[in-house]
């Protein structure tokens, strides 16, 4: 019997382990956009607020079909909470929201505000709504299609894709009350232009970002931006095996790297996936080849409880609708989903968020149901551990699997799963073997 159980135990630990190297999440479709009041055609990515739910802008739709600002809950209630009107609030959200420290929730529109060249926004999670800041073209820069970084002096940090001294693009600060101060101007040059994407503040406290075009040869740069508007460039794109066109930010790993995606170049001039120390040097990490894997990943990455990278990409895939992927550190790459362009959506231009469930969430401007976008939910099964101390069994899964509910039975075709009584600590239990073959799980209630 001791063999048995040990044997037993011994390959539970070994599927725990495959479980978490290798688990493939279930894609489900949240919500289908309708074009009315829920607005029409997300492009950006979701954020998850301090009460738990998701918030999201859409680039149409809505009241006044300017866009619209929406709530929706992890089970995929959405509630509409503001329509842009084009007048100061302004018109088109490009861009995701950001939550301060106050608990607002501010952003961006590309279009609108008081001269038409974007605007600044400041909203409650009821929606409340508040224009702070009206884009001239000018100095200032025109037309911001990234999203706010909230940076650890408690300002939000941006960029403006044009306008500027150079009409190249602009970084720029802003205070939660809207006082908004111009940091770099690009020019075209070796320092880029273009700036489409937003900043990612890293571990060192500075700013990092990436141009659409500029640098030496014109195809995009990522660059290092102090909060006070020092700006370094860290690397040119060439076109080649790194990738060219970057539309996408950064995000900083675990290991201290950053990570990003550019739209066009790669071996197979399909996009690319890349790694970039703070220093500057530039690993080319995948190539996309337009199959199964997808091509013109458009989205930044994010990093998800298993270490692994997880992002998008905007065409491509089994249907040429799109994928999702995963891929590691050292670049192995997995296409995990492809988009159908049915109930579960087509096009993803946004990245996915990691949620407190340790699920991601994204959006699709296209498909759904109503052919004008849908939200969408990549649920991750939590990985079971076992360990044997003679006959006491020690069982423990993630934090963020609270929810789930620990079974055990004698066989694995048993339909008759008895749910452990033992008390939860910090997500461990410990039971004691009374069977010839005992076998665990966790049910999502």
């Amino acid at each position: 019997m001791k063999i048995q159980v040990k044997w037993l135990l011994v390959m539970w630990a070994l599927l725990a382990g495959l479980q978490g190297a290798d688990a493939q999440p279930t894609f489900i479709p949240l919500y289908s956009f309708t074009g009315g009041n829920d607005g029409a055609n997300p492009v950006a990515n979701l954020m998850q607020a301090n009460d738990g739910n998701l918030y999201g802008t859409t680039y149409e739709g809505g009241t006044n079909g300017y866009g619209t600002i929406f709530r929706i809950s992890t089970s995929g209630a959405l509630t509409p909470l503001y329509s842009f009107t084009n007048g100061n609030d302004g018109a088109n959200p490009y861009a995701g929201l950001v939550q301060a420290s106050d608990g607002a929730l501010y952003g961006t529109t590309q279009y609108g505000g008081t001269n038409d060249y974007g605007a600044i926004f400041r909203t409650t999670t009821n929606g409340a709504f508040i224009p702070l800041y009206s884009f001239t073209g000018g100095h200032d820069g025109a037309n911001p299609r990234g999203g706010l970084t909230l940076a650890n002096d408690g300002n939000l940090y941006g960029t403006t894709e044009n306008g500027g001294t150079n009409f190249d693009g602009t970084v720029f600060r802003i205070t939660p009350s809207g006082a908004l101060t111009s940091l770099y101007s690009f020019t075209g040059g070796h320092d880029g232009s273009y700036p489409v994407a937003g900043l990612v503040q890293a571990s060192d406290g500075k700013l990092y970002g990436t141009t659409y075009e500029g640098g030496t040869n014109g195809y995009g740069v990522v660059f290092r931006i102090t909060t006070n508007g020092v700006l370094t460039p860290l690397y040119s794109f060439t076109d080649g095996h790194d990738g060219a066109y970057p539309v996408a930010g950064l995000v900083q790993a675990s290991d201290g790297n950053l990570y990003g995606t550019a739209e066009e170049g790669g071996t197979n001039f399909d996009g690319a996936i890349f790694q970039i120390k703070t220093n500057g040097v530039l690993t080319p990490l995948y190539s996309f080849t337009d199959g199964n894997d997808g091509a013109a990943p458009s989205a930044a990455l994010v990093q998800a409880n298993d270490g692994n990278l997880y992002g998008t990409a905007y065409e491509g895939g089994a249907n040429d609708y799109g994928s999702v992927f995963r891929v590691t550190t050292n670049g192995v790459l997995t296409p995990l989903y492809s988009f159908t362009n049915g109930r579960d959506g087509a096009d993803p231009l946004a990245g996915l968020t990691l949620a407190g469930n340790g699920n991601l969430y994204g959006t699709a401007p296209g498909g759904g149901t109503n052919h004008v976008g849908t939200v969408f939910e990549l649920s991750f099964p939590p990985v079971l551990n076992i360990l044997s101390n003679g006959r006491l069994i020690v069982l423990s899964w993630p934090a963020w699997a609270s929810n789930y509910v620990l079974q055990s039975a004698t066989n694995l075709v048993s339909p008759n799963w008895t749910t452990v009584s033992n008390t939860v600590q910090g997500m461990t239990v410990t039971v004691t073997n009374s069977f010839p073959s005992q076998f665990f799980r966790l049910v999502s209630p």
